[in-house]
């Protein structure tokens, strides 16, 4: 077979007249909430010309390491949870080591890489932000900005080269662009730290197993959801739903939380100005000598320290 018919053999080409959200999304847009009432895994994409592929057609080739590309811009949440074997279609939880690329030959919308573990994800145009779980390294293919997932970096340090100014010192990769970004190191479970120099979105940290990640601005709603294990540091304040769903590890917010902190929260711990509202079992524990090492670590101690408390179920 020559170059030629291998490439073709491996790719697949969809051209879209208009944007379309959720191409590429391993979750199919959550469908274990709405269970087909936005998008069935089975539909054909729309605005097609010339192909009918569905969107489970673009997974299943994305899962088996095959090319999607897409001429045209595309819409929201592109490459969502990408190459993720997610337990609610049977799969392990983990990363899909095989997992293929997304190529766009023309702008992309927000939430690009949403929760994103595997694979990368080539766009000639722009990119709306925020964006997900990814940032970007140097190309390999002239003319596009390559993503790939941050958390994926963390696993296999060293075989993607940052684009400046973001880099990695000693472990720990640090964010300096300014980009906002959601589920940042989602899935990690790498002994390994994220700085971030500004503001994150939505979600950080879910389903993090292990790791640290430092906010050294504000974090959006449900900052460590279904969190594992690992820590999340935020210097400023958090929206709401702080630990929803967390069954492991510690949340530390220096600044202010919004309501339902720790909801349906099943472990770990959060740590937070004291009289924060909590939701119901969670409480508040006493600190513990590791909690306050962590508080003067961040320039709290002495009677400041005392303004703090820990929640927990336990």
């Amino acid at each position: 077979m020559n170059l030629f018919l291998l490439l073709a053999s491996l790719s697949m080409e969809l051209r879209l007249s208009e944007p379309q959200d959720c191409v590429g999304d391993f979750t199919y847009d959550f469908y274990w909430q709405h269970k087909g009432k936005r998008l069935r895994p089975e539909d054909r994409i729309p605005s097609q010309q010339g192909t009918s592929f569905s969107y489970e057609d673009v997974v299943e080739a994305l899962k088996s390491g095959r090319i999607v590309r897409i001429r045209g811009d595309v819409g929201k949440r592109l490459g969502a949870s990408m190459g993720v074997s997610l337990r609610y279609f049977g799969g392990t939880g983990g990363e899909i080591a095989e997992t293929g690329s997304i190529v766009v030959d023309g702008n992309a919308g927000s939430y690009l890489g949403m929760s994103m573990l595997a694979g990368a994800i080539y766009v000639k145009g722009s990119v709306e932000e925020p964006l997900g779980n990814v940032v970007q390294v140097h190309s390999d293919m002239k003319g596009y900005k390559k993503f790939v997932s941050i958390s994926w970096l963390l696993h296999h340090r060293g075989e993607e080269e940052l684009c400046e100014p973001n880099e990695f010192v000693g472990d720990t990769l640090i964010l300096r662009d300014g980009i906002l970004r959601s589920t940042v190191a989602a899935r990690c479970n790498a002994d390994a730290k994220v700085r971030i120099c500004g503001d994150t979105g939505l979600s950080v940290g879910i389903l993090m197993r292990r790791g640290r990640i430092i906010v050294e601005g504000s974090a959006g709603m449900n900052a460590g959801a279904l969190l594992r294990g690992g820590e999340i540091v935020i210097l400023g304040n958090a929206e709401e739903f702080v630990g929803v769903k967390m069954s492991a590890g510690r949340i530390f917010v220096r600044g202010s939380c919004k309501g339902y902190v720790g909801a349906n929260m099943r472990g770990g711990s959060i740590i937070c100005k004291s009289g924060t509202k909590a939701i119901p079992p969670v409480r508040e524990m006493p600190l513990s000598a590791e909690d306050f090492k962590l508080l003067a670590e961040f320039g709290i101690s002495g009677i400041l320290a005392l303004t703090y408390r820990k929640y927990g179920v336990r």
